[in-house]
């Protein structure tokens, strides 16, 4: 079995076993604890008591960051006309259906797509391109919509999407290690606010169950998940 190296193993020894932490003195053990030359990403995992087997039990949804994420985002937009002009003023890195025939030839160099529902009979046809790399548009993400000003200044300034897995988890990047304290702490609220306003109702007995933040390279840190129940 493949062991821990040394870094690692030096940065778990100051996460205190069996210990929950508050978010804010988790987030600091997490800038501690990170031990990468580059700037790692700042992750957290929600384990939570649905089903995803059942469709009234799937988790899914977006939240806008306040601190953003760190990570620039390339943002393709299908539309034509004035919602053309509108995506370019928003600062949409690529617009135009002629994209389209783009990514038919394999072109994907974007991070989201967002298209205005008049375009989605052509945008249908990237399905098997798009659905497995996460890029389809989807309207209960935002990003089938004539609001495309709207649309692109949000996922510009942090907007992510969320959606459980099989397993029960919903697992995402909420900013990085150089961030500081306030700002993780700030996007961590608000990730966790999304979360609990996302509970199906038919979901039954504990919602939350377990939640951790770690940097890509470092250990998990469990958080206190009492304020969640």
């Amino acid at each position: 079995m493949k062991s821990h190296g040394k870094k690692y193993r030096a940065a778990a020894a100051k996460v205190v076993p069996a210990t929950q932490y508050a978010p804010k003195a988790a987030i600091e053990l997490v800038k501690t604890t990170a031990f990468a030359k580059f700037d790692e990403t700042v992750e957290i995992a929600v384990r939570l008591g649905v089903d995803p087997r059942h469709a009234d039990q799937v988790v899914r949804g977006t939240v806008v960051l306040p601190a953003g994420t760190g990570t620039p985002v390339r943002v393709l937009v299908i539309a034509v006309g004035d919602k053309q002009k509108e995506a370019e003023a928003a600062g949409a890195d690529f617009v135009g259906t002629e994209y389209i025939q783009k990514i038919k030839d394999g072109w994907t160099d974007f991070d989201v797509m967002i298209a205005t529902p008049d375009q989605m009979g052509q945008v249908g046809q990237l399905g098997r391109v798009l659905g497995p790399r996460g890029l389809m548009p989807n309207p209960k993400a935002g990003t089938v919509t004539f609001d495309v000003t709207r649309a692109v200044k949000e996922t510009k300034a942090g907007k992510i999407e969320f959606r459980v897995d099989k397993a029960g988890n919903v697992q995402a990047a909420i900013g990085k290690v150089s961030f500081g304290v306030d700002a993780l702490e700030s996007n961590f609220t608000a990730f966790m606010d999304q979360i609990i306003r996302s509970k199906p109702s038919a979901a039954k007995g504990v919602y939350v169950r377990t939640v951790a933040v770690s940097s890509t390279m470092g250990p998990g840190v469990r958080i206190d998940t009492n304020p969640y129940r």
